[in-house]
């Protein structure tokens, strides 16, 4: 690791200020705003912990949903405040304020190994903006800063880049330096085979992050609506399903690169093909490759079929380092969900070292109960898939090199 870690610190005495992802789902229970999944804060207990064990002052910041700037208390996190607090050993403060002299003061009446978590930082309209005096007002809150929160590292934003300044010293905590490790450092010379597994539902969205794994994989397994583009591409019909025409020519072009480069690159040789995108709908397995088939007319192709999902078992079970990110049909709705299941299910008994790349496909796994099956599992949507398509984040490169 090229970055300063949250172990090489001294933080005895002294204010951790610990940029987290709390932005967790909650929902409302007897006029009560209570957290309906915690995934988020257990996985930033294990720095919180260690900080404390170290005997450091941790003052939490995070952000909550989308204030646009404004305090509002629909966006508060003093509930998550309340949920830590059940979750670790006391005491966990909390600060109604974000900056100036009464969060100042919070921060430094902490004892040692006392937990403070600050409100919501975007309620600033200058956090998202990565305002310098917003950032220097923040970093007043500790003496040394350490970035956890892996899902927002792909923000320039002051809570997650620009407070790294002001501090003298800036780590990455013990969730960023797994993912790291996972999506980035393993990755740069895999096991092989190198697998990788896309869906979703945009060919756009994953342009460059095939561009960039096209340099180091050797097997490609292309699913979901995404997939369309690509039938479109090789003059497979397509019916109703959604097309991204404007990127059918990148398509060609991502086939021909693979095929220039020797990578086995496949797309779904059959789909499950319904009337309406909706439970109980007509749905049937349609080959695509045989003469004059494809999705038909007003129809639309919702998951991979049988013969796919078959022929992708073979590619998944010799492999050594296995990728995933994005579904590969409609798995919300459970008539369309056999896809997405049959793969999480082949990727757990997989030999391989597997990654889940964050977003829907983490959904999925969970869903299914196979999330304790994978070897990892990214916190991050946007910044799991930025790292994989090769780009630097600035909430990683904000921090002290080592």
């Amino acid at each position: 690791m090229v970055k300063l870690s949250v172990r090489d610190l001294e933080v005895k005495g002294r204010r951790v200020l610990l940029r987290v992802d709390f932005n967790v789902p909650t929902e409302e229970i007897g006029g009560k705003i209570r957290v309906t999944d915690d995934t988020r804060i257990r996985e930033s207990l294990p720095t919180i912990e260690l900080l404390r064990e170290k005997g450091a002052k941790v003052v939490l910041l995070a952000h909550f949903g989308r204030p646009k700037g404004q305090s509002n208390l629909k966006y508060s996190l003093r509930p998550v405040a309340d949920h830590l607090a059940q979750m670790i050993p006391p005491p966990v403060k909390f600060s109604p304020e974000v900056i100036g002299t009464g969060a100042e003061a919070a921060s430094k009446a902490l004892p040692d190994g006392g937990v403070l978590l600050v409100e919501n930082v975007r309620f600033f309209k200058e956090e998202e903006a990565n305002d310098d005096g917003f950032a220097q007002e923040l970093a007043k809150l500790g003496d040394v800063y350490v970035n956890d929160a892996f899902g927002a590292a792909h923000r320039a934003h002051a809570s997650t880049a620009g407070v790294a300044k002001y501090l003298p010293q800036a780590a990455m905590g013990l969730l960023m330096e797994r993912e790291l490790e996972y999506l980035h450092e393993d990755l740069a010379n895999p096991s092989r085979p190198f697998l990788v597994i896309l869906g979703g539902s945009k060919v756009s969205d994953k342009i460059d992050v095939i561009k960039s794994l096209l340099a180091k994989a050797d097997v490609f397994l292309i699913g979901g609506a995404m997939a369309h583009t690509f039938f479109k591409a090789k003059g497979i019909p397509t019916g109703a399903s959604r097309v991204e025409l404007d990127k059918v020519h990148l398509a060609e072009e991502l086939l021909t690169l693979a095929k220039e480069k020797g990578i086995k690159f496949l797309v779904p040789i059959d789909s499950i093909e319904a009337q309406e995108l909706k439970a109980g709908a007509n749905s049937r397995n349609t080959p695509l490759l045989s003469p004059s088939k494809g999705i038909s007319d007003g129809w639309q192709a919702v998951d991979i079929g049988r013969e796919t999902i078959a022929l992708y078992k073979t590619e998944i079970v010799p492999a050594k380092t296995i990728v995933w990110n994005g579904p590969v049909g409609v798995f919300e709705i459970p008539d369309f969900a056999n896809g997405t299941r049959e793969i999480a299910a082949a990727l757990a008994e997989s030999d391989a070292k597997t990654i889940i790349g964050g977003g829907d496909s983490v959904t999925a796994v969970k869903l299914f109960g196979y999330a304790d099956k994978m070897t990892f599992i990214s916190t991050g949507g946007g910044a799991s898939l930025e790292l994989l398509e090769g780009k630097e984040l600035p909430g990683i490169v904000a921090l002290t090199d080592k």
